[in-house]
C-alpha cells in the first residue's frame, strides 16, 4: 500500500460523504421536480451524478494505491424542504462541509509527505471552489427571485457549464 493507513481510512470515509452528497442532491432534485421547477431539478440531478463520480474517483484511487475499500454506512438524506432557499442552503452547507473534509485529507497527505495523494487531492481542492461558487450563485438567484421562482428557473440555465471558464477568462 503506497498511502498511510490513516489516509486510507479517511478516504474511505470521504467515499461515504460523496455518496451521501449524491443521495442528498437526489432528494433536492426531487423536491424541485415536485415543485415543477424542471431546470433546478435537472441541475441537482446532474450534481448528484457528479458527486457519485467523485466517490468513484476516490474508490479507484484507493484500489490503485493498494488500499482496502470499506464504504461506510451512509446516513439517510434530508427529504423535505420548506422552500427552494432551504434546499439550496442545505446544498451550500454540504459543499462547505465537504471542502473542510478535503482539506483534512490534504493535511494528512502533507503530514505523510505523500506527494502522490497530494497531487490527486489537488483536483478536489480546485473542484470545491467551483462547487461552493456554483451553490452560492444559485442561492443568490433564489433569494433575489423571492416568491417568483419561475424567473429563477429561467436564470438557472444561464449558469456556466461545469468546468467552463469564468467570463473574461480563457480555458487552457
Amino acid at each position: 500500500m503506497i498511502i498511510s493507513k490513516e489516509l486510507a481510512y479517511a478516504i474511505n470515509a470521504q467515499i461515504g460523504s460523496e455518496f451521501g452528497a449524491s443521495m442528498q442532491y437526489l432528494e433536492i432534485a426531487s423536491y424541485f421536480d415536485g415543485e415543477d421547477l424542471n431546470n433546478f431539478a435537472a441541475l441537482f440531478f446532474e450534481q448528484a451524478a457528479e458527486e457519485r463520480m467523485h466517490a468513484m474517483k476516490f474508490l479507484h484511487f484507493l484500489l490503485d494505491a493498494g488500499a482496502h475499500v470499506t464504504i461506510p454506512e451512509i446516513a439517510k438524506p434530508k427529504a423535505n424542504f420548506a422552500s427552494a432557499e432551504e434546499a439550496v442552503t442545505a446544498a451550500l452547507s454540504w459543499e462547505k462541509d465537504v471542502t473542510q473534509q478535503i482539506y483534512d485529507l490534504m493535511d494528512i497527505a502533507v503530514q505523510d509527505k505523500d506527494y502522490i495523494s497530494q497531487q490527486f487531492l489537488d483536483w478536489y481542492v480546485a473542484e470545491q471552489l467551483e462547487e461552493i461558487s456554483k451553490m452560492s450563485t444559485i442561492l443568490g438567484i433564489v433569494r433575489k427571485a423571492g416568491d417568483n421562482l419561475l424567473l429563477a428557473e429561467q436564470l438557472i440555465v444561464t449558469l456556466p457549464a461545469e468546468g467552463a471558464a469564468a467570463p473574461g477568462m480563457t480555458a487552457e
